[in-house]
C-alpha cells in the first residue's frame, strides 16, 4: 500500500462486525444484511449473502477445483447501518451517556436518534481466556507482594 492509500484509511470505525446494514450502491442496492467481516486495511466489509461473485478455483493437491460462488467485499462507503426504529439507512453518531458509557446513535434526515446496540457477536470471545496459570504467568504471591511504600520511599532505586 502506498502512502496515498494509507492516508485514506478509516481510523475510527463506526461499523462493527455483526451490525445490520443496508447496501446503498451496487448490484444489491436496497438489500439488508449482517456484516460478516470487516477488512480495516482496505476500508471494506463483507455482508453475509450479498455481493455474490463467481470464483474460478484451479484444482490442486487436497482440494477440488471448479466455479464457486463467494461473497466479495464492499467498500464501507457503499453500506449504511439500519436505524433500529425506522429500519431505514442512517449515519452513525457517538454520544456519551450520563454514566460515561460511549454509545452509537442513529443520525441523519429521518433518523430516530435511537441508540444502536452493540452486536452480541462481539461479546463472544473467539479464543477463551486461559483458566490455569501457564509457565510465563506471574505467580499470585508475587503479584500481591508489596515492593514500594509511598510514605517512606522504601523500594525506590538509588539514582
Amino acid at each position: 500500500m502506498g502512502w496515498k492509500a494509507a492516508q485514506k484509511l478509516i481510523h475510527h470505525w463506526k461499523i462493527l462486525r455483526g451490525d445490520n446494514v443496508m447496501i446503498i450502491r451496487g448490484k444489491d442496492r436496497g438489500e439488508t444484511g449482517t456484516i460478516k467481516r470487516v477488512i480495516r486495511s482496505q476500508n471494506r466489509v463483507i455482508v453475509e449473502g450479498k455481493n455474490l461473485v463467481k470464483k474460478h478455483i484451479k484444482q490442486g493437491q487436497g482440494h477440488e477445483g471448479g466455479i464457486f460462488t463467494v461473497e466479495a467485499p464492499l467498500h464501507v462507503s457503499n453500506v449504511q447501518i439500519v436505524d433500529p426504529v425506522t429500519q431505514q439507512p442512517c449515519k452513525v453518531g457517538i454520544r456519551y451517556q450520563e454514566d460515561g458509557t460511549k454509545v452509537r446513535i442513529a443520525r441523519g434526515i429521518g433518523a430516530s436518534g435511537a441508540i444502536i446496540p452493540r452486536p452480541e457477536i462481539l461479546k463472544i470471545r473467539t479464543t477463551p481466556r486461559p483458566t490455569i496459570a501457564g509457565p510465563k504467568d506471574t505467580p499470585i504471591e508475587l503479584v500481591h507482594e508489596k515492593t514500594y511504600d509511598g510514605k517512606t520511599g522504601k523500594g525506590m532505586p538509588d539514582l
